[in-house]
C-alpha cells in the first residue's frame, strides 16, 4: 500500500507542476475543433486531394515497414528446435559408457527439479555446462537426457545458424532464443538451451585492429554476436514485459524481479579457441570432458545396442569391445546397425560376430573395391610390401599383433596390415615408439630385400615414420636432448633436427632390415599366402610366421611396441 500511495502522490505532483501546459493545449485543441466544420466545407475538394495523397504515402510507408519488419522477423528467428518435456524420448537409461559424466548429469537434474528448495538454501543455480569431447561421443544426446529427466523444455541450436550477413540480425537471433527460453522457464520452472559447435561463434576475440574471432557478418557483426551471447547467458535481473514495467512505474511491484532459470549447455571439440569471458564461472560453471569410452564403457554400449537387434546368443562381447578400441558410441551404434544390414541381405534374421567384423572392417578401411585387372607383378609387389609390415608387427609388438593383412583395395589404399592391441594403453615407452618407426620402415626393407627395388607406395609409411621420429626427438626428449621445439611453435624442424631425424630413421631401418633378413622364410610365407588368398586373418598370420620363423634369443632390434597399422596408399 505504501508503494501505491507513493505512486499516486507522484502522479499528482506531475500534474501540479505542468498544469499551465495542460490548460494551454486543451484550449488550443478546443479552438481548432470549434472552427473545424466551416473550414472543411470551404476547402472540401482540396482537403480530399491532400487526404488521398497522405493516405497513399501512408500506405506505401506502411508496406515498407511491414516488409522491413517481416524480413527481420524471419531473419531474426534462427534454425532452432524447441522440444517440450518428454518429447526427446531418451532418458538416463539410454545413456551408456560414461558413469562419471552420468553422475554429474543426475546432479544437474536434481538442481533443475528443485530450484525453489535450492534457492531457499541460499544457493544459486548454475547457468551453464560446457561439454568437451570428440565428435560422436554423445554430447547432444546427454543434453537431451538431462532435459527429459528434469522435465523441462529443450532447445537445440547449431551455433553457425546464429550467424547472419546483416549487422545486428545475429544478435537478434540470440535474443529471441533466450527470450523464448525465459518464457518457457517461467512456465516449467527451468529451460535448457543446447548450442552445438559453439566454437563457431565463441572464438577468442583479438585486440584492436584484429579480426573478430566470433565469425562473419558485414560491419564486424561476428564480435557483436559473441558479446550478445555473453550478455544473454548472464543477464541482469529485470522483468522485460511492458505490463510489468508499467506496474513498476506505478509502484505496484514491490518485490524484486526473479530471473528464470535458463541452463545453457554447449558442446565443442576445440575448447582451446574459446574466449575466456565465455568460460568463466557464471556462464559455464562446469567444463566436462566427454571422451571416448574405455573397455567397460564399450561393453556397456555394445550390450545396449545389441539388446535392440536380433543376434545369436553367443556373441563375444569382450572380443567386440577389444575390437572397437578408440570407437565413439555413435561408431559402435553404426557398426552394429551395419551388421544388421549385412545379415538382412544374406537372408538371416540374426547377426553374428562375423557380421560385426565385416561391418567394422568397412568402418575402418572403407568399402572393398578389388582391382580385378591388376597384373600378377603388381600383386607380387603388394604382397611383399604388406608381408614386411606383418612380420615386423608380429615380432616387435606381441601385445598388439596383426589381425588382418590384405592386398585387396579398400577405397584409399591398395593393401594394408591391421593391428589391434590386446588391451588399452594410454602411455608409450621409448622402445615402443622406436618399434613404431621400425614397423613403418619394414615395407621399404621388404621391397629392397625381396624385390630388389623401391616402390612409390611407401610414401605414407615414410610420412608416419618421420612424424614418429620427430616426436621422439623434438617432443618427448628421448634423443638425449630435453629441448622441445613445440614450446616455440616450431612446426618445421630446423637443419640440426632434420639431420638427427634422418640419422634415427636410418638406424631403425637397419635394425628392421636385419630382422626381416633373419626371418626371410616367414616373409616369403606371408607373401605367398597373400598371393593365394589375398587376405589373411589373425590365426593364419600367426601360424605362417611361427611355422617358418621359430623363436630365437632376444635381439637388440626386437623392441616391444604398440604402433598403428600401416597401409600402402
Amino acid at each position: 500500500m505504501d508503494r501505491r500511495q507513493k505512486g499516486f502522490k507522484q502522479l499528482l505532483r506531475t500534474v501540479s507542476q505542468n498544469w499551465r501546459a495542460i490548460v494551454f493545449w486543451t484550449l488550443a485543441v478546443a479552438l481548432v475543433l470549434w472552427n473545424w466544420q466551416d473550414w472543411v466545407v470551404e476547402r472540401q475538394d482540396t482537403l480530399l486531394r491532400i487526404l488521398m495523397i497522405l493516405l497513399q504515402i501512408f500506405y506505401v510507408m506502411f508496406l515498407m515497414v511491414i516488409q522491413f519488419v517481416a524480413i527481420f522477423w524471419f531473419l531474426g528467428h534462427g534454425r532452432v528446435y524447441w522440444i517440450d518435456p518428454g518429447e526427446t524420448g531418451v532418458t538416463f537409461d539410454d545413456y551408456k559408457g560414461n558413469k562419471e559424466v552420468l553422475e554429474l548429469a543426475r546432479r544437474i537434474v536434481t538442481l533443475l527439479r528443485g530450484v525453489k528448495q535450492f534457492k531457499q538454501m541460499g544457493g544459486e543455480v548454475s547457468r551453464g555446462m560446457l561439454l568437451i569431447g570428440p565428435p560422436g561421443t554423445g554430447k547432444s544426446y546427454l543434453a537431451q537426457c538431462i532435459a527429459t529427466e528434469a522435465g523441462v523444455p529443450f532447445c537445440y541450436a547449431s551455433a553457425p545458424s546464429f550467424q547472419n550477413m546483416f549487422f545486428g540480425v545475429s544478435n537478434l537471433i540470440v535474443m529471441n532464443v533466450y527470450r523464448v527460453a525465459r518464457k518457457k522457464a517461467a512456465k516449467y520452472g527451468a529451460a535448457i538451451v543446447f548450442i552445438d559447435e559453439i566454437d563457431a561463434i565463441g572464438m577468442r576475440r583479438q585486440g584492436p585492429g584484429g579480426l573478430a574471432g566470433a565469425g562473419g557478418g558485414f560491419f564486424w557483426g561476428g564480435m557483436g554476436l559473441l558479446n550478445e551471447l555473453l550478455l544473454q547467458m548472464d543477464p541482469p535481473n529485470t522483468d522485460r514485459s511492458l505490463f510489468r514495467k508499467f506496474l513498476r512505474k506505478l509502484g505496484l511491484r514491490p518485490r524484486p524481479s526473479e530471473r528464470p532459470v535458463v541452463f545453457t549447455i554447449a558442446a565443442t571439440n576445440i575448447p582451446e579457441v574459446l574466449d575466456p569471458a565465455l568460460l568463466r564461472p557464471g556462464r559455464f560453471d562446469w567444463k566436462v570432458i566427454v571422451d571416448r569410452p574405455d573397455f567397460d564403457g564399450r561393453k556397456e554400449i555394445i550390450e545396449y545396442y545389441l539388446s535392440k537387434v536380433k543376434h545369436v546368443p553367443d556373441m563375444p562381447i569382450d572380443r567386440m569391445a577389444s575390437d572397437t578400441i578408440g570407437y565413439s558410441p555413435v561408431q559402435i551404434k553404426h557398426v552394429i546397425n551395419e551388421a544388421v544390414v549385412i545379415a538382412h541381405f544374406d537372408g538371416r534374421d540374426a547377426i553374428t560376430y562375423q557380421d560385426f567384423a565385416r561391418a567394422r572392417e568397412v568402418e575402418e578401411w572403407g568399402l572393398r573395391q578389388p582391382i580385378r585387372s591388376m597384373s600378377p607383378e603388381d600383386k607380387r609387389r603388394l604382397a611383399y610390401h604388406e608381408a614386411g609390415h606383418a612380420v615386423a608387427m608380429y615380432l616387435l609388438q606381441p601385445d598388439k599383433p596383426p589381425i588382418k593383412a590384405t592386398i585387396i583395395r579398400h577405397e584409399r589404399f591398395l593393401g594394408a596390415v591391421q593391428a589391434k592391441p590386446l588391451q588399452e594403453r594410454h602411455t608409450q615407452t621409448r622402445e615402443e615408439l622406436l618399434a613404431d618407426i621400425q614397423i613403418s620402415l619394414a615395407s621399404r626393407a621388404a621391397e629392397r630385400l625381396f624385390l630388389g627395388t623401391e616402390m612409390t607406395g611407401v610414401y605414407g609409411d615414410l610420412q608416419q615414420a618421420t612424424a614418429a621420429a620427430a616426436a621422439y626427438l623434438g617432443w618427448f626428449g628421448m634423443g638425449g636432448s630435453f629441448y622441445s621445439y613445440a614450446t616455440f611453435g616450431q612446426t618445421v624442424p630446423d637443419a640440426q633436427l632434420r639431420e638427427q631425424i634422418d640419422k634415427l630413421l636410418n638406424e631403425q631401418y637397419e635394425k628392421v632390415a636385419r630382422l626381416l633378413q633373419e626371418h626371410r622364410d616367414a616373409v616369403e610365407a606371408i607373401a605367398r599366402g597373400l598371393l593365394e588368398r589375398e587376405e589373411l586373418d589373425r590365426d593364419e598370420i600367426r601360424d605362417l610366421i611361427e611355422s617358418h620363423a621359430p623363436r630365437v634369443p632376444a635381439r637388440e632390434a626386437a623392441f616391444r611396441g604398440s604402433p598403428a597399422g600401416s597401409g600402402l596408399a
